[in-house]
């Protein structure tokens, strides 16, 4: 017998941690796939080597297709997270918004030169990777919401 609002018994004690890795791995595949996708349409033909050179710039061919991908893989780490472990608000956040965080983290440990704490560029990823997330779980409930 299962307490009331506990996720049924899948009959295995690795069933939640196989879900995150689940959604994980979705997460992963999606943000690998739309940044290589950016990395060679828009980086390398619109951005060159020499960077960008002005604000605005920076915002339409970095930060914003930035932002697409990190929505994007955060949506679908979410819609891969399964029942019943969905509707544990922590879990599915977590499900949904790991792999971006831990994509930003990595990318500012190894350019921690070009984007320390005072720079523009380490505040401007920190917030593309942050509304990334909140608009993809958003997009999820909108999603969910429908079904």
């Amino acid at each position: 017998m299962r307490g009331y609002g506990a996720p049924p018994s899948t009959g295995t004690a690795s069933a939640p941690s196989l879900a995150l890795v689940r959604a994980w791995a979705a997460g992963v595949l999606a943000l690998a796939v739309t940044e290589y996708v950016q990395m060679t349409v828009v980086h390398d033909h619109l951005v060159g080597p020499r960077g960008v050179g002005s604000f605005g710039a920076a915002l339409a061919l970095v930060h914003l297709p930035n932002l697409v991908c990190v929505v994007l893989a955060t949506w679908a780490a979410a819609r891969a997270h399964p029942e019943p472990w969905r509707e544990m608000p922590l879990r599915h956040a977590l499900a949904g918004c790991a792999v971006p965080a831990a994509a930003q983290v990595l990318t500012l440990s190894l350019r921690w030169d070009r984007a320390g704490f005072t720079t523009s560029a380490f505040w401007m990823s920190t917030a593309v990777a942050l509304a990334g997330c909140a608009v993809g779980m958003l997009l999820d409930a909108w999603r969910e919401g429908r079904e």
